[in-house]
């Protein structure tokens, strides 16, 4: 044992610094605080029904009617038992403070990832404090994103049990990357996982054509082959979620178009426009090595203080009152969009710094690492930057646009940067280890040193002293911005530009300050490289030394957009969302299942109404294409009435706009959970149902495609006058309902039409339904007295997680036998 301590002395010490500076960045969770994180409370409330239920029954529901009418539970919170890598994600997420776990993983995971690189341990921390501490990846953490940085936190650990693979450790490497790929697909963000998989296909191609030259191509395939059968266990573990969630995207606005009128050439995917919304400015490149080159944050935060130029030419118009000033720099900041950031995203939260110190020995990486891995690094970077820019350099975008599959049905497409983030310190790394181990003459390496620093340092200061030479710091749109500023100033176009000027000024001072930055660690990075490589310096000493200057460079400007003014105490971000008195008011109604529309927010865009009731609207990037449709065309313009009493909407939450008060009204027509209809009338198609629907009586006529006109008999149809139909126990995912007719009638159930998995029971015997009103369903009931269920039995989840199972116990039994074989290696050796 004390042998073990001796040996991994140094990798203990490096894992306890690891904490260390994790804890003391976020050192509000020693206090029992949380972050703020808009999306998490966004989360909290769209979990809203399933965790009252869970609680209640053990079990949280596969389905929610608490937003957009019902949806199933999938990409909200869903239980997968079976699925070994949901204990390894609750051991990060659960056992350790919101975000403690999940930094720590971006550092442990890219540690193993250069250790396995063979790099020096204090060097392979800095590279490690690097990747972590990328601003993107706080960014994320700030904002909520936790899913999507939990997934980016396996991108290292993945690749290092591949690169284990590939050197012929072929149990131990295969059998840690299933397990990493594994908790990277239970991540359930699928769009980063896409791009890590775009990169490691860029890995193979390289593999491959290295493996041709050296002829090494059975070694490889061998490797191959151990690698596939990594991903098959891997998928087998994630059985259960990749099936519903493949199954349930083909009917989401990810899916085809229902409508003739709004399909695309492909008929598939997302909208071009909506894709590329959030593309990377190609200048915005160069926030990578100067933070805020762009303004950083679209924020008016330096603006509104009183050194900023902005305040100083606004508060001549307010009279130098420091509040009416601050309001007014806020005001315009909202209004005409004149914020710090000036870039061509709708908003941001913040840019992509990679640090200019490893920007710098990425450079220098470029010109001296020999390995094979600096070509997929390099092909990867170029690649994958040219995809960031989106609808700013399309002949690539377009490309994967159109032909690649699966890749449109992204957006944000400048979130693929985050695998850049990764390469960029690699390669920087492996520059350090080719200077350690002296294959380089030391003058040639001091050569190409001062090159490297002389490119992205030179550039730097030349921002810095001259940076109008490079950027405009003004938006695409500056002079509208200037001319709507003018009107509002009531055509005083002098002191518009003043303003307009003032704020170019304050974007510019910006820059500046952060390049003069850059350029000054750049020059503390070349001479503690240069101090090593000359022999000048101990190189543990300056493996440490730079380390921490790698970790002072990011932390100062990871700082800026997560610090300790982003937490709050737990209790306050449990009870975030508080009830008003039109809320109470609605919550004593005790009727299990109606719904409410919140004219007060923007609600078909926000979770906050879920919090509290059943909702029209919602907050979520994977709605049910249909009732997409539904809202584009029935709430866009105007508000359908009809539509409303169909999704039995009992009370409409609107504001006065004068006084802010809220007011509740009680929508008396509305259907209510099921109800007989006398007429069916059928439609050839989407746009008929569609139609048909923006002006009709929902209590008197079913609007029913035509193809299902082989489950309705009408001429046996009554009126469903003489007869009752009632909701008479409520659960998401198992509805129960009496019904009596003296003849067959209709019936018409205000629930969310999804056929992938709700089966319907008449006394216990299985039955068909149909869609009817474009998103509700229905169903021809013979006469009498009965009982009725729907019940939400998706095999996509029961079967799944039977295969989920049996992954997991192959994956376990695979790194039993994966260390054992390690261990017989290692005695072996030393025998």
């Amino acid at each position: 044992m004390n042998n073990w301590f001796n040996k991994n002395g140094i990798h203990l010490a490096i894992i306890a610094i690891f904490v260390v500076i994790t804890f003391a960045y976020f050192s509000p969770v020693l206090q029992g605080k949380a972050p703020a994180q808009s999306d998490v409370l966004q989360s909290q409330a769209m979990q809203k029904e399933i965790m009252d239920f869970k609680e209640k029954d053990g079990k949280g529901p596969l389905w929610t009617n608490q937003m957009f009418g019902g949806m199933p539970a999938y990409q909200i919170w869903v239980q997968y038992a079976y699925n070994g890598a949901t204990y390894g994600i609750a051991i990060i997420t659960k056992a350790l403070p919101n975000p403690v776990g999940t930094v720590l993983l971006l550092l442990f995971g890219s540690y193993f990832l250069f250790i396995v690189l063979r790099i020096n341990p204090w060097l392979a921390a800095a590279g490690a404090i690097a990747f972590t501490f990328t601003t993107y990846n706080f960014v994320l953490i700030a904002s909520g994103h936790s899913s999507k940085a939990l997934a980016i936190g396996f991108f290292a650990p993945i690749i290092a049990g591949i690169i284990l693979t590939l050197r012929g450790r072929y149990w131990y490497g295969a059998s840690l990357t299933a397990l990493f790929l594994a908790l990277e697909i239970r991540t359930n963000h699928v769009q980063m996982t896409y791009y890590l998989f775009l990169a490691i296909l860029v890995f193979v191609l390289v593999e491959i054509y290295q493996a041709y030259k050296t002829k090494t191509l059975s070694a490889l395939g061998k490797a191959f082959g151990f690698l596939a059968l990594s991903i098959v266990i891997a998928v087998m573990i994630n059985a259960s979620l990749l099936w519903s969630t493949a199954e349930y995207a083909k009917e989401t606005n990810r899916g085809k178009s229902n409508l003739t009128s709004t399909a695309t050439a492909k008929d598939a995917g997302m909208s071009k426009e909506y894709a590329y919304q959030w593309s990377q400015g190609v200048g915005e490149s160069f926030t990578f090595l100067i933070p805020d080159l762009y303004g950083g944050a679209t924020s008016s935060e330096v603006l509104v203080k009183p050194e900023s130029n902005m305040y100083k030419a606004v508060s001549e118009i307010t009279g130098g009152d420091e509040n009416q000033t601050k309001q007014a720099i806020l005001s315009l900041g909202q209004q005409l969009n004149m914020q710090q950031y000036w870039g061509e995203k709708p908003f941001t939260q913040g840019g992509y710094y990679f640090g200019a110190i490893i920007c710098f020995l990425f450079v220098f990486g470029l010109f001296i690492v020999r390995s094979p891995l600096k070509w997929w690094i390099l092909f990867t970077t170029i690649l994958f930057i040219l995809l960031s820019y989106g609808k700013n350099f399309p002949y690539i975008s377009d490309i994967f646009f159109n032909y690649f599959p699966l890749y449109n049905k992204f957006r944000a497409v400048e979130s693929i940067l985050a695998v850049v983030g990764l390469m960029v310190p690699v390669l920087a790394l492996l520059a350090l280890k080719e200077a350690q181990e002296g294959n380089i003459d030391q003058k040639v390496l001091v050569k190409k040193l001062t090159w490297s620093a002389g490119l992205t340092g030179g550039f730097a200061l030349l921002v810095g002293i001259a940076p109008t030479l490079f950027f405009s710091f003004k938006a695409s749109n500056h002079l509208e911005i200037v001319q709507a500023l003018t009107q509002s100033l009531q055509n005083n176009a002098s002191i518009a530009q003043k303003i307009a000027n003032a704020l170019v000024d304050d974007r510019i001072s910006i820059a500046r300050t952060d390049a003069f930055r850059s350029f000054f660690f750049i020059l503390a990075g070349f001479g503690i490289v240069w101090a090593f490589i000359t022999k000048k310096m101990n190189m543990q000493f300056a493996f440490g030394l730079l380390a921490l200057a790698v970790l002072v460079d990011m932390w100062q400007i990871d700082k800026r957009y997560l610090n300790n003014n982003n937490f709050e105490s737990k209790s306050s971000l449990e009870t975030y969302f508080q009830p008003r008195d039109v809320d109470n008011f609605i919550l004593a109604d005790k009727d299990p299942n109606f719904r409410v529309y919140d004219q007060s927010v923007n609600t078909f865009n926000t979770a906050s109404t879920s919090a509290f009731h059943k909702t029209i609207g919602g907050y979520h990037a994977a709605k049910l294409k249909r009732y997409d449709e539904l809202i584009q065309n029935q709430f866009a313009k105007s508000i359908n009435h009809d539509v409303l009493d169909m999704l039995n909407t009992k009370y409409i939450i609107s504001q006065d706009p004068q006084n802010g008060s809220y007011k509740m009204e009680r929508n008396a027509s509305a259907a209510g959970n099921a109800w007989f209809v006398p007429s069916v009338q059928f439609a050839k198609n989407a746009d008929e149902e569609m139609k048909a629907i923006s002006s009709f009586d929902p209590k008197k006529e079913a609007i029913v495609d035509e193809s299902y006109k082989g489950l309705i008999d009408t001429k046996r149809l009554g009126s469903g006058q003489e007869g009752f139909i009632k909701l008479t126990n409520y659960n998401p995912d198992h509805l129960t309902y009496e019904y009596s007719s003296a003849k067959d009638v209709v019936a018409v159930f205000s629930e969310i039409y999804y056929d992938k998995g709700w089966k319907m029971f008449i006394d216990g015997v299985e039955k068909p339904y149909f869609r009817a009103d474009y998103v509700l369903r229905a169903a021809q009931l013979e006469a009498g007295n009965h009982k009725l269920e729907f019940i939400f039995h998706p095999a996509s989840y029961y079967t799944g997680e039977q295969i989920s199972l049996a992954g997991t116990v192959l994956l376990l039994a695979g790194l039993a036998f994966g260390i054992y074989l390690e261990n017989k290696k290692k005695k072996a050796v030393k025998a």
